[in-house]
């Protein structure tokens, strides 16, 4: 099994991270076949299946799924929790759901797995890995290597409008006291502004971001991204970006845009 890696985060020694492609999985039909995603029309077993087979490949076992409803939802998972460190209402803590986060974490209960919605997941915790499922959203993968806190954001044209990508670097800031110029970030496979069609983007899209827009009603998020993480003081030299669409890439990826029915990549970071 293969899983392809941003250049500036695999040259980081104290993590691992890695995007999975859909291949190598027990799914099938529509969900061929490494999909992670509950709740999409696969057979449950075989997502279990499917996680499982990545937990192997990786040889670590704390792997953290959530329920990812294309909110603005960060979770903190810290050595030491501390709530008076919340910045706002859209900000949990690993305590608050305890139960939920036993070991395996997520990793095998759809059911328990429906009770944790976030969009975001921050750490300091080594060997914890956050997994993001996407199939055209980005996964926004960030690392400070100074304080060793990493974050795995899932963002798609939603995620973008309520820059999650800021909030959740202000969760570090706030939670562990990261530096957003140490800060290394990389953007997963996504739906590149080849195949970002937006034909009621009047009404779906803030007139904000229709400086990302071409003359073919096509969005720019990748460009987006880059620039939140920039306006949140991330340094564009420390910025990886994939360039790759999933819409473009089938054999790869699945894609929502492309495809409709279908199933979920999975994207994971951790420190070693």
């Amino acid at each position: 099994m293969s899983f392809l890696e941003l250049p500036k985060l695999a040259s980081l020694s104290g993590i691992r991270h890695g995007v999975f492609t859909r291949n190598t999985g027990a799914s099938s039909g529509p969900y061929r076949s490494l999909n992670v995603g509950f709740g999409v029309g696969d057979d449950d077993q075989n997502v279990i299946q499917n996680r499982e087979i990545i937990s192997r490949c990786i040889q670590e076992k704390d792997l953290v799924f959530a329920n990812q409803v294309h909110g603005s939802r960060v979770m903190v998972l810290a050595k030491d929790n501390n709530p008076s460190a919340v910045p706002d209402a859209n900000v949990c803590f690993e305590g608050e759901h305890s139960e939920i986060l036993k070991n395996p974490t997520g990793l095998f209960d759809s059911d328990s797995e429906r009770k944790l919605i976030v969009d975001a997941l921050v750490t300091n915790i080594p060997k914890k890995f956050l997994v993001m499922q996407v199939a055209d959203c980005q996964s926004i993968f960030m690392h400070d290597p100074v304080r060793q806190v990493v974050s795995n954001v899932h963002s798609g044209w939603r995620g973008s409008i309520n820059n999650i990508i800021g909030r959740t670097i202000k969760v570090m800031e706030t939670s562990f006291g990261c530096l957003p110029g140490d800060i290394i970030a990389g953007i997963s496979p996504s739906l590149g502004p080849c195949c970002a069609e937006f034909a009621n983007y009047e009404k779906e899209i803030p007139e904000t971001y229709w400086k990302y827009k071409d003359d073919n009603d096509h969005f720019d998020f990748w460009s987006a991204s880059c620039d939140q993480l920039c306006e949140a003081g991330v340094l564009i030299e420390n910025v990886d970006l994939s360039h790759v669409c999933t819409k473009c890439d089938p054999d790869r990826f699945f894609s929502f845009r492309g495809e409709g029915v279908t199933g979920r990549f999975a994207t994971l970071i951790g420190l070693k």
